[in-house]
């Protein structure tokens, strides 16, 4: 369960992130802080399961590389070649995070047990 607030916080970061860049009006702004709260719960909630290093790296890698991705697809940034191979380590690096981190084994010793 760990894993999926992790996935739900990256999520939510990028409309958030999004929201800090286009929001206008005091009803974007509103909901814009209000995405940011929720995607620090779902931080804290996974941070529960997984040590924060972990949650904390794979959440803001993996929302930055979604915001990069979104940016060059409705939003019209440039693209490189370069820029895409730099996401593509990101998202290697992610993976490998989440294949060497046993969420069971890191809840067990935050416990203490």
């Amino acid at each position: 369960m760990g894993w999926l607030y992790v996935l739900f916080a990256a999520i939510v970061e990028v409309f958030w992130v999004i929201g800090l860049k286009y929001s206008d009006s005091l009803l974007e702004w509103i909901g814009t802080a209000i995405v940011i709260v929720f995607s620090f719960i779902f931080v804290v909630k996974a941070c529960e399961k997984l040590p924060s290093g972990t949650v904390y790296a794979v959440f803001t890698r993996s929302g930055a590389a979604a915001i990069v991705l979104i940016d060059f697809l409705a939003f019209g940034a440039e693209f490189s070649m370069a820029k895409l191979l730099f996401i593509g380590l990101i998202i290697v690096g992610v993976i490998g995070i989440k294949i060497t981190t046993d969420e069971t084994q890191e809840t067990a010793e935050q416990r203490g047990n």
